[in-house]
């Protein structure tokens, strides 16, 4: 049986955290009442429940701010902005079906009404279409080749579609065309970390602090970047420092969980995982870190439960398995870990030296 210290050098300790990840905040496009509602009293009145609805919006007063742009459409059910409104604030509340349909019908109603285009790519990339989105944001940029706002989304679309050299180059456009654009810079820093550029990604990063000190993603990317090449110190200030922010992102407490774990803080690393579950217990990427931690206390069936959680939530991410095979090698269930690293070879995974060796080993 291996020692937790032993075992450690087996594990792939940590994954690409969701620190943007998955994902930045979205922008929020207010579409205000055009002077031409002026024409009509019934126009003019669709206006200003358009009006007052933004209002509502700016003060995060969702339920108030649709019923007023419910309204509008009663006054006018041809106002494009209206249905555009009503879409974004469905968005913020999670309706993406309800936003959708809103997105659809103000396009319907104006063809070439670039920001309903771009918001309803964000609202299909949060229900995982990217592929869609994309779609979306093109469109955006055929009516608008200068929407630095559609090569950001773009770039964020093709980051989670794995095409990391897509989503730098449309980075790339968006900052050369509003280079003060904090989150611009923090994701191109996020997807130079995941080709393992951590020089560069540091640039970015520190770019992005320079425009927007309290970029919470920015101090998360940047402590990952810096636990990765082993300044654990000042890893954790920043990890702290993002937390103190936002401290209700799950994300954030897997990152800095994964450098304390590192760091052989592992009672304070389990209670980050912990709470990251707690806030969101569809992050894949915490049960993964907290199934390091069990391995590493030789709680084998406990890492396994784990890692069974973040394969149900992430079943193409390839170290899940490695990981989990190895506690069954660890068990001496052979059939099930080769099963495992199978499918973490498939999935266009490694295996370490040292697992192959033990692999090898256990089967000799």
């Amino acid at each position: 049986m291996l020692t937790g210290a032993a075992l450690s050098v087996f594990l792939i300790l940590g994954s690409p955290e969701n620190a943007c990840h998955t994902k930045a905040e979205r922008a929020l496009f207010l579409m205000p009442a055009v002077a031409a509602y002026a024409q009509t009293s019934r126009a003019a009145s669709a206006a200003s429940y358009i009006d007052r609805g933004n209002e509502w919006m700016k003060k995060g007063e969702l339920d108030k701010a649709i019923a007023d742009y419910e309204l509008a459409i009663a006054f006018d059910s041809r106002s494009a902005g209206a249905y555009y409104n009503r879409g974004n604030a469905r968005n913020c509340k999670g309706d993406f079906e309800g936003a959708l349909k809103d997105f659809n019908r103000a396009i319907e109603l104006d063809p070439r009404f670039e920001n309903a285009y771009l918001n309803r790519g964000v609202t299909l990339c949060r229900k995982s279409d990217f592929d869609a989105g994309i779609r979306d944001y093109n469109k955006v940029l055929e009516i608008n080749p200068r929407a630095a706002a559609a090569y950001h989304e773009r770039a964020v679309a093709r980051q989670q579609l794995g095409d990391l050299e897509g989503a730098i180059a449309d980075l790339n456009q968006s900052i050369r065309l509003n280079s003060r654009n904090s989150i611009s810079w923090s994701n191109r820093g996020l997807i130079r970390y995941f080709q393992g550029n951590l020089d560069a990604a540091l640039t970015d990063i520190n770019q992005a602090l320079k425009l927007d000190v309290h970029n919470a993603d920015a101090w998360n990317i940047r402590g990952t970047v810096r636990r990765v090449k082993g300044d654990l110190e000042d890893a954790l200030e920043d990890l702290e420092y993002a937390i103190s922010l936002k401290p209700h992102v799950a994300a954030f407490y897997n990152s800095r969980g994964i450098a304390l774990l590192l760091k052989g803080e592992d009672e304070r690393a389990l209670a980050d995982f912990n709470r990251a579950l707690e806030i969101d217990a569809r992050l894949a990427d915490a049960w993964f870190s907290r199934a390091n931690l069990w391995g590493k206390r030789n709680e084998f069936e406990k890492a396994i439960a784990d890692l069974d959680q973040a394969i149900l939530l992430k079943p193409q991410y390839a170290d899940s398995y490695a990981n989990r095979g190895i506690m069954k090698l660890l068990q001496g269930n052979l059939a099930e870990a080769k099963c495992d690293f199978a499918r973490c070879l498939k999935l266009g995974g490694r295996l370490k030296p040292e697992v192959e060796r033990l692999w090898l080993e256990v089967k000799r």
